[in-house]
């Protein structure tokens, strides 16, 4: 009950947002919905006059289709040929007195009888609109389907009848197919009409978007409304219902986060003797409580192959959330919209931030206090009046039941300090994303689940894979956890084996690996050179040769290095490798002369720190691949060395992997 009554809370906090209409990224508009109202995509849209008389219709198009619309609890859930009609805006059955008449087909009672009767008791009621009364007034001459096909938006038969579906053979009677037929899914009787009214001054009034009209049938319908029971989430006594809420991510979604209609099973049978034992909820309160939750969902969570990432609090709604990565976090503007990381959106590194590489400095301390001071902006602009950031994962297993895979409530300065430790501990120096210019940047941070996931299992991995690492990952995050072993050893398998990938997924994948790895070692950004672990100086060895090859290979040479194309192997028999990787070295060392000099003093000096019994085919572990970031990192700063060659040519380490070549 704590999740409801927090989306409760919610509504409360943002009530003056009802009604209030926003625009996702993809263009759709959303609100937060009013209690005992809905919303519908409608096809028909039918003006008419004050006084009740036709004026105009046309077919309303996919995008702008989504309207606000009042409801019961019975028009909420019907479902089959139960006639449940919905108090204002329905389907041409229930809204068209003369359905049958144009060959529309009825069950048993027919709608527009229970339609015209609700809405002829809200007309006459002291709550009704002024635009109640017109539409009602209108609507019981029964004549909509007459008027429709006059003003070209139905279509008839050449028996006078509504044409099912579009069939070219009624082209001869009315040309192209009409638009009735592009935006709906099955026959003209499904079509769902919304009504406007023009007003005595001549202007179109758009009656789902009338906060009046939200107002007359809440105050009509607030009338209507059952018993009253103890409400288990606010514990007053309140009208209770029994029916509550779908279409919770979206207008086509049927599962139920509370649902008591399996009277036949074992929902509450056996130890309850009506559902309401269980637990009694008011109207007010689960109407409130879930149009608080399909607004936050539609405003700002992350939703993976339909499970639900959100994050909110009451009033500061938009906080920084744990699925983004530490790039978000530097942005000024926070978006809680997920980026795509995949191959289109990834820029080849032709270029290594040099001056920006200069910046982090060898330990990663000046950006790890830039990590410190977004956070702590963050919080220091948060309104700390209500304490408690919520966390929430829901997802449906089947069409009617949703699930909640997890929820916690925390207090926000804990909150932010488990993200603080998550985007220091986890940390790396990453290059993979974009800004908004489409210019690839460099940050300093923890990945985003999504992008571990993605390294973890490739990046043609699926949305179910996805979003089940997306679960895993978030107690490491908000309860300080540690990443799963299996998910740190996946990351480390692939970054080990570079010529399995482009250039792109690989540096992007070496990357995490680190943060991954980091998050168990506690090492810093830079070059550790008093660092003993037998790992980390094989990575450091492998980075050496790296490079080495790669200045004597020059910038024309597109191919990957004896180091690169050998990585797998050597993390698994490093001795042995290491044997073919260096044998390969001695043409390049040729080849370079004087220059190679600095290499193989580091490369000797290296390997003379790992003692004798410890050379050997044991198989190293991830810091391996901490070394030889760092080393290699460590290489391709600007810096003037005596004797050598400027190492800071950027284009030189941009083309560490080569994209197409596949070895042994």
């Amino acid at each position: 009950m704590s999740l409801l009554l927090n989306l409760y809370k919610t509504y409360e906090a943002n009530d003056q947002q009802v009604g209030q209409m926003m625009t996702k990224n993809n263009g759709r508009e959303y609100t937060l919905l009013p209690i005992a109202h809905t919303t519908q995509n409608a096809h028909i849209e039918v003006t008419l006059t004050p006084d009740g008389t036709f004026h105009s219709a046309e077919v309303v198009e996919k995008e702008h289709a989504d309207t606000l619309i009042p409801c019961t609890e019975e028009s909420s859930s019907r479902a089959g040929s139960k006639i449940a009609p919905y108090p204002l805006h329905d389907k041409l059955s229930y809204v068209a007195g003369d359905f049958v008449a144009y060959g529309g087909q009825i069950k048993k009672e027919e709608p527009f009888a229970a339609y015209i009767r609700d809405l002829g008791k809200w007309a006459d009621s002291p709550d009704a609109h002024a635009k109640v009364k017109s539409i009602y007034t209108y609507l019981r001459q029964r004549r909509l389907i007459e008027d429709l096909v006059k003003a070209k938006v139905l279509f008839l038969d050449e028996n006078q009848q509504l044409i099912g579906k579009w069939d070219k053979k009624y082209e001869a009677l009315h040309g192209e197919k009409p638009r009735i037929f592009s935006v709906l899914a099955g026959e003209q009787e499904s079509a769902l009409v919304r009504f406007n009214i023009y007003s005595p001054h001549g202007l179109l009034e758009k009656v789902w978007r009338d906060k009046e009209m939200y107002d007359s049938f809440i105050r009509y319908y607030s009338r209507q409304l059952g018993e009253e029971d103890y409400c288990y989430v606010t514990g007053r006594k309140l009208p209770a219902t029994e029916r509550h809420a779908n279409k919770i991510r979206n207008s086509g979604d049927k599962a139920k986060l509370i649902s008591s209609n399996d009277t036949s099973g074992f929902t509450f049978r056996g130890r309850f003797v009506q559902s309401g034992d269980a637990a009694s909820i008011g109207y007010d309160v689960s109407q409130k409580a879930h149009n608080a939750l399909k607004w936050l969902i539609n405003r700002q969570s992350k939703i993976i192959d339909n499970r639900v990432f959100l994050v909110w609090t009451y009033q500061d709604l938009s906080v920084p959330d744990p699925m983004d990565d530490g790039y978000s976090l530097s942005q000024l503007g926070y978006s809680s919209d997920a980026e795509d990381h995949d191959a289109d959106d990834h820029v080849e590194s032709e270029a290594t931030p040099t001056a920006e590489l200069e910046r982090t400095g060898d330990t990663g301390g000046d950006l790890a206090r830039e990590v410190y001071k977004r956070i702590a902006g963050y919080r220091g602009d948060l309104d700390w009046s209500e304490d408690q950031i919520h966390i929430l994962i829901l997802d449906s297993a089947t069409t009617g039941r949703m699930a909640v895979l997890y929820y916690r409530s925390m207090n926000k300065e804990q909150y932010f300090d488990r993200l603080l430790e998550w985007h220091t501990s986890c940390a790396w120096l990453h290059q993979y994303r974009k800004n908004d210019q489409g210019e690839r940047v460099v940050f300093y941070g923890a990945p985003a689940p999504r992008d571990i996931a993605l390294a973890a299992y490739g990046s043609k991995a699926g949305d179910k894979v996805i979003k089940g690492v997306m679960e895993r990952m978030l107690p490491c995050i908000v309860d300080g956890g540690k990443v799963p072993q299996d998910i740190v050893r996946s990351v480390m398998n692939r970054a080990s084996n570079p010529v399995s990938m482009d250039r792109w997924e690989w540096d992007k994948t070496l990357s995490i690996a680190c943060a991954l790895i980091n998050q168990r070692e506690g090492y810093a950004l830079g070059l550790d050179k008093e660092n003993e672990d037998r790992s980390y100086l094989f990575g450091r060895l492998l980075a050496l040769a790296d490079v080495l090859e790669r200045n004597a290979l020059g910038k024309e040479e597109k191919r990957s290095t004896n180091a690169i194309r050998y990585m797998n192997a050597f993390s698994r028999h490093p001795e042995r490798t290491w044997q073919t990787i260096q044998a390969a070295l001695q043409p390049h060392q040729a080849r370079l002369g004087k220059e190679a000099l600095y290499y193989s003093i580091q490369i000797d000096e290296v390997a003379s720190r790992i003692p004798i019994e410890q050379f050997n085919n044991k198989p190293l572990t991830g810091k391996y691949l901490l070394g030889f970031y760092s080393q290699r990192h460590d290489l391709y700063q600007k810096r003037d060395k005596s004797g050598t060659q400027n190492l800071a040519d950027s284009e030189l380490h941009s083309n560490s992997v080569h994209e197409g070549e596949n070895h042994e």
